[in-house]
């Protein structure tokens, strides 16, 4: 695992979650950036130290070996994307970084987690904690 590298670990098999995060990598592909993406139902989650219930509930960003989840996860995402920079720059912003931090927290996050658990529960493969 390269330190100078930011790892993101997602949930591929969310739909929201996969058309956002393919589409960073692919960016991030094309341009050569210094981000791997780690799929949560295809990686050693306890290298992140991750139990798979706790990677599906909310994004994760490892940098100069820092772990970061939700909205912080996002900010350090984006400020490792040029096409991004101007999105870090507003939703951190005071205020409205408050405003973010509360919407994934409290709406977002659980929402997908919700039915990415009901997808699991029907293919026969319940989330491990």
């Amino acid at each position: 695992m390269n330190s100078e590298q930011t790892h993101v670990i997602y949930n591929a098999e969310c739909p929201v979650c996969s058309f956002e995060i393919d589409h960073y990598a692919a960016y991030s592909k094309d341009r050569e950036l210094a981000l791997s993406f780690h799929d949560l139902n295809q990686s050693d989650l306890a290298q992140w130290g991750l139990t798979e219930d706790q990677a599906a509930r909310r994004l994760y960003v490892v940098r100069d070996g820092q772990m970061l989840d939700g909205i912080p996860a996002f900010l350090v995402l984006w400020q490792q994307m040029p096409r991004y920079h101007w999105l870090a720059r507003v939703i951190g912003l005071p205020g409205v970084r408050q405003i973010a931090v509360l919407t994934y927290d409290y709406i977002l996050a659980p929402v997908i987690y919700r039915w990415h658990k009901r997808r699991r529960a029907k293919a026969g493969r319940p989330v491990q904690g």
